[in-house]
């Protein structure tokens, strides 16, 4: 009988809630990392020796991208990079400075003001985009432009952002070749396919399963400030564009020197809130130390804690592990809240103001 069957197992009433199939895009993160792989192939940027920054300047989806390299080549880039979520760019950029403008759409009016800072600097630029504005001027400009698939919200387009600025960044000899780990990375999302996909029954499904947990209740993430920081941002984000959810997230140490005392009242709140803690084994041996205390001690306030374990050997696949994770949950409590997880219409109607 269908009303004894969960909404998560009934593969109709989810595709009248999913017109635009955010579930085959999320589903398909594993060729969106194989057909980037092949994009930055083509790619065509020298190696060059007078880098001393490099600053990626992009919000949402494009930002996340930067965050995810940023993080898995931590240790391998002897040059500082910054994410740039912003119409300024940084006071230290100049020629010396490598600037990937990176916009989706092409038409992000930060990426474009801070591409405009970025020329006048006189900085090295490189765009990332699929068209609109921001290609228009960085051909017109004579700078290199690698160009993405278009016709996908760009969150869902996180996979072509990431690889095609860490080829980027092999390219310029920034960094070593990281087609073995970007291989691992891709069987391992495959394989997790198999295991999270909508065709698992929930019974079966670990992220339905938590999506299940942390349905009608605030989500709290929290993970370490070194490798999976920007999992937990793509966590937050995902839960609250996909699922229409509101989402929080903060990093530990540091959070176990302010937000942890907050976590004290309301009390009738806090038992609506999930906790999903984000883990590593190569955290630092006191991080970890201070997750398992702190999830004792979130577990007499919240309604729910759980933890995700990183999976796989490098840095790419572990953080990749986590964040596949995520995009599932998110897109499965859109179906517990019973809305299309596709539409933004609040961020459009945002635009459209700014734009008059």
């Amino acid at each position: 009988m269908e009303g004894s069957i969960s909404i998560l197992d009934q593969p109709g009433r989810l595709a009248s809630l999913d017109p635009q199939s955010m579930k085959h895009l999320i589903e398909s993160l594993p060729e969106q990392l194989r057909e980037a792989a092949e994009i930055t192939q083509s790619v065509s940027l020298r190696a060059a020796r007078d880098i001393g920054a490099v600053v990626v300047a992009g919000l949402g989806g494009s930002a996340i991208g930067g965050d995810v390299v940023r993080a898995a080549v931590s240790g391998q880039l002897h040059v500082p990079m910054a994410i740039n979520r912003d119409y300024h760019l940084p006071g230290f950029v100049s020629s010396s400075t490598v600037v990937f403008a990176c916009s989706y759409s092409g038409d992000t009016e930060e990426t474009l003001a801070a591409y405009q800072e970025a020329r006048r600097a006189g900085a090295q630029i490189v765009g990332i985009t699929s068209g609109g504005r921001l290609a228009e001027l960085v051909q017109a400009d004579a700078y290199p432009l690698v160009l993405m698939p278009a016709g996908r919200p760009p969150r869902s387009a996180f996979g072509y952002s990431a690889l095609i600025l860490l080829g980027c960044l092999t390219k310029l000899g920034l960094v070593p070749d990281a087609r073995q780990s970007i291989q691992e990375t891709i069987s391992l999302l495959a394989a997790l396919s198999a295991r999270y996909g909508t065709g698992v029954p929930e019974r079966e499904n670990p992220a339905k399963v938590m999506a299940r947990s942390l349905h009608a209740k605030l989500v709290a993430v929290y993970a370490s400030s070194g490798l999976l920081d920007a999992a937990a941002t793509r966590w937050r984000g995902q839960i609250e564009e996909n699922a229409k959810n509101l989402a929080f997230h903060h990093l530990l140490p540091e959070m176990n020197h302010n937000e942890l005392v907050g976590w004290d009242r309301p009390a009738e709140l806090l038992r609506r809130i999930g906790v999903v803690f984000l883990r590593d084994t190569g955290d630092h041996p006191q991080v970890r130390r201070r997750f398992d205390l702190t999830r004792d001690l979130l577990r007499q306030k919240a309604g729910v804690v759980h933890e995700v374990w990183t999976e796989g050997d490098s840095a790419l696949a572990r953080i990749f592990s986590v964040i596949y994770f995520g995009d599932f949950v998110s897109l499965y409590l859109a179906y517990l809240n019973e809305v299309d997880p596709t539409p933004v219409t609040v961020i459009e109607m945002l635009r459209r103001e700014l734009s008059r």
